[in-house]
């Protein structure tokens, strides 16, 4: 990772686990594999921050603790990038396992249960597939109905324009997100491994 640390793939320490390395990887990580229009691609780190933003609206009395889970719910792809969901379905349970035991050590490097609520996951999967049918129709190419067969209809009253961001932004703005949250949580800060500016 840039910031020096050396993450074991096969068995993840929380300890070689830094949100600037998270933020970097997710900013320059494409969802569509790339397959978006616009000048830059729309990363999971905005996507992240898109989804957060939606827990707290269909949920508006969520603890912090679990708008700090929706930022970090695609987490582990820094490391292993975003697969679409058809090729993960493919490569069976052993993949399902190791995106989970990154997911179980970043949860524990910031404080989270290792395990999420089922409630909180299937909040967050609620505004993961809302935030899924705002890129598929203003970024890659979907039209209106077909978007809404396949991810359904956003929650009422959330209106989003999608512009994505250059990475070095995306970057930052995470980062940022990400410290706002740990607070409202009462979560211990965490040091910057290098210099995000």
């Amino acid at each position: 990772m840039l910031s020096g640390r050396r993450l074991d793939l096969l068995d993840p320490s929380p300890v070689d686990i830094e949100i600037e390395d998270i933020a970097h990887g997710l900013a320059r990580v494409a969802r569509w594999n790339g397959q978006t229009i616009g000048e830059h691609g729309f990363s999971v780190a905005q996507h992240s921050m898109v989804v957060e933003e939606l827990v707290a609206h269909i949920q508006p009395a969520v603890d912090p603790k679990w708008r700090l889970a929706a930022l970090l719910h695609d987490a582990s792809e820094y490391v292993i990038g975003d697969m679409i969901s058809p090729f993960k379905a493919a490569l069976g349970v052993s993949y399902k396992d190791f995106e989970e035991r990154l997911e179980h050590a970043i949860h524990a490097r910031f404080g989270l249960p290792a395990k999420t609520p089922a409630t909180i996951k299937k909040l967050i999967k609620q505004a993961d597939r809302a935030c899924a049918f705002f890129e598929a129709t203003q970024l890659a190419g979907f039209g209106h109905d077909e978007a809404l067969a396949i991810f359904g209809a956003p929650p009422a009253g959330y209106r989003l324009t999608i512009e994505p961001q250059a990475p070095s932004e995306a970057q930052k703005r995470y980062v940022h997100r990400f410290h706002v949250l740990s607070e409202a949580a009462g979560f211990e800060p965490v040091q910057a491994a290098f210099d995000t500016e």
